[in-house]
């Protein structure tokens, strides 16, 4: 590890430690606090009023370490783009819901807009700006890539909406997002060095910024990331797969968020198809889990082992 790494990790961590004593009361005292549903996992009732919107904490951390290292890694720059971005709605998103108290925030067309020219113009830079092209790699094939090309921007836009939905989906315990995407990182810590990627600094930046959140985010927490921090978090998992030609890979590093998202499709349609029958007992799985007696933090700990799991089988898959 170079000192540019240590201190994209050290310094995203200490701004992000350094904010919460100052964000946390003043988001108290604006009353931005998280609701719950009377329908859902009822020990979460108590958690009404604890503040959302912490996304902005470790975003505000790793902004400045990642401009300032952006010259000496311009691979960063896309996948920036799409963390920052996917923020940005995120943070609109909450605002709307948290403060102006419209539970539907961003209407579906509109939050979906934003979402698609955010994709654009992260296609347009990593094509015209970096050398990375189309090609994905190809799990347990040693290294082999398949273009499919035409087909290959709306397949992105598709892996893109999937990802940061499947993160998004995953925020709903007590640290489970943070806990699971500071493995996600890491794995494209290593991932990056193997390729030459450059994406090392970004990453150590967001593990370092989620650590700094996590101090306040694990159970029990003194704040959420809400949108902001979770479909910034996504932007990063999918913009950093691309950067690698490695979204192939995200079912199986990102094994977490695709059961979650799963989960919550299966049990729509099956819903939908039986009228009013279920598969789990409340999804996105988690809370399914939680109803059948786990804690949040057995659930936190088992989601993070099981994703060490697949992130280390999918390094072996490069």
């Amino acid at each position: 590890m170079n000192w540019y790494m240590v201190i994209a990790l050290i310094a995203t961590f200490a701004i992000t430690m350094a904010l919460a004593p100052v964000v946390i009361p003043w988001l108290r005292r604006l009353k931005f606090g998280n609701t719950e549903r009377e329908e859902g996992v009822k020990s979460h009732l108590k958690k009404a009023g604890t503040p959302s919107m912490g996304g902005m904490m470790f975003l505000a951390g790793m902004l400045p370490v990642a401009i300032f290292l952006a010259g000496k890694y311009p691979n960063i720059i896309p996948v920036l783009i799409l963390t920052i971005g996917f923020g940005i709605v995120g943070f609109m998103d909450d605002y709307l819901k948290v403060v102006k108290k419209n539970s539907d925030g961003l209407l579906p067309w509109q939050k979906l807009g934003l979402q698609f020219v955010i994709t654009c113009i992260f296609v347009f830079w990593m094509l015209k700006m970096t050398d990375v092209t189309m090609d994905m790699i190809i799990p347990f094939t040693g290294g082999m890539t398949i273009n499919i090309g035409i087909l290959s921007v709306p397949f992105l836009f598709i892996v893109v909406l999937a990802t940061v939905n499947g993160v998004n989906f995953t925020d709903g315990v007590d640290g489970l997002a943070s806990s699971v995407t500071v493995v996600v990182a890491f794995f494209f810590v290593f991932a990056s060095i193997a390729k030459g990627a450059g994406l090392e600094p970004l990453a150590w930046s967001v593990i370092g910024g989620l650590l700094g959140f996590l101090w306040h985010n694990a159970h029990p927490a003194k704040i959420f990331m809400g949108d902001t921090g979770s479909l910034a978090l996504g932007g990063f998992v999918a913009g950093s797969a691309y950067m690698l030609n490695m979204p192939l890979f995200i079912p199986i590093i990102g094994i977490i968020y695709t059961v979650e998202l799963l989960s919550v499709v299966m049990q729509v349609s099956y819903f939908k198809m039986t009228h009013g029958k279920r598969i789990f007992k409340m999804t996105p799985i988690h809370h399914h889990f939680e109803l059948s007696d786990w804690s949040e933090t057995k659930v936190v700990t088992v989601f993070t082992i099981v994703t060490i799991l697949f992130c280390t089988v999918g390094y072996m898959a490069m």
